[in-house]
């Protein structure tokens, strides 16, 4: 399982650029391109080396760990899954990269697309001394554009990124991604309402294109959740010193809340039942909604079944599980 905090290499380096940077600036410009995000902007607000910097101290935690949580649910389903090529879509400075790597030794070759110069490099000199990504390929321009362009890939993401487009474009680009997958494709985005439906609406485009998916669904069918209700799960990570301040935080963790849908081309055979909240805990019983191949229900384990009380304890919100025959379920 890859761990959702920035491997040692990559905090080395981001810390190796603090060094002369004026924290009360960074965090201005961090809370400007973080207000511009939450509105529904892009990276345009992103110009100077102050701001990729600003930016990737402020978010690129978070994102991580929320990738890191995907591609763990991801190789849970698919343990044999073992991708050579890694295809990178609005990369920014680089966090997929870098936690792909993290997940799959058996990546060799690492392609970024994305239209942010500053981004760009600062996801270089971030590589510059890593063993295994000193040599990555990161393309400068529009994604679609790239895209036509790119070598198809083994896995292939694109992260916090689709909000930023238009639903004709987000449905040309999902196309696109679809196109250049050559065995998965995982996709991710804020876990809010808005980005749940974007998860929602590419992954029906895609499974009427012949898509399969590994997870977090355990079906290939329409969503069960009735809004309000809406599919997302939760990461927490550590902050550190430098993340505290640049986000005027004093807590010593963040709760990353996000959605997402890994597609595969092939279609995989008795996928587990996916935790939907965190369970309840009781003196009688655990009440659990779970999301099943059947549709959403509510997992009820009395204290009695000792084994099963026992197991079903040690869930947590976004975990897999088997469905165990004999407890009761409400619909």
């Amino acid at each position: 399982m890859t761990s959702p905090d920035l491997p040692a290499e990559l905090r080395a380096a981001l810390n190796a650029r603090l060094e002369g940077l004026s924290r009360s600036d960074a965090a201005g410009r961090a809370a400007v391109i973080s207000q511009t995000y939450r509105e529904g902007g892009g990276s345009s607000t992103i110009r100077t080396e102050t701001d990729a910097l600003a930016y990737a101290l402020a978010r690129m935690p978070a994102t991580y760990a929320a990738v890191a949580a995907s591609l763990n649910a991801l190789t849970e389903i698919r343990p044999d899954l073992a991708p050579a090529r890694l295809l990178d879509v609005g990369a920014g400075p680089g966090t997929v990269t870098w936690a792909a790597a993290e997940a799959f030794t058996s990546l060799r070759d690492f392609t970024l697309l994305d239209a942010n110069g500053a981004l760009r490099t600062l996801a270089e000199e971030l590589f510059h001394g890593s063993i295994r990504l000193h040599d990555a390929s990161y393309q400068l321009g529009e994604a679609r554009a790239l895209l036509d362009k790119a070598e198809p890939a083994d896995l292939v993401v694109a992260s916090y990124m689709i909000g930023e487009l238009g639903d004709a474009e987000r449905g040309a680009l999902a196309d696109a991604l679809w196109s250049k997958t050559s065995d998965t494709l995982l996709v991710v985005e804020p876990g809010t309402p808005a980005g749940y439906a974007r998860i929602i609406a590419l992954r029906a485009r895609l499974i009427a294109a012949g898509a399969h998916v590994v997870a977090p669904c355990p079906h290939d069918s329409g969503c069960p959740l009735v809004a309000p209700d809406w599919c997302h799960f939760s990461q927490r990570l550590q902050r550190s010193r430098a993340h505290k301040q640049l986000k005027g935080a004093d807590v010593p963790f963040e709760d990353e809340r996000f959605a997402y849908v890994a597609l595969s081309r092939a279609r995989v055979e008795n996928r587990p039942s996916r935790v939907l909240a965190q369970p309840d805990v009781g003196k009688v019983e655990i009440a659990a909604k779970l999301c099943t191949p059947e549709g959403v229900s509510v997992a009820r384990i009395p204290r009695r079944a000792r084994a099963e009380y026992a197991s079903a304890r040690r869930w947590r919100w976004g975990d897999a599980v088997s469905r165990r025959p004999g407890l009761r379920r409400d619909p």
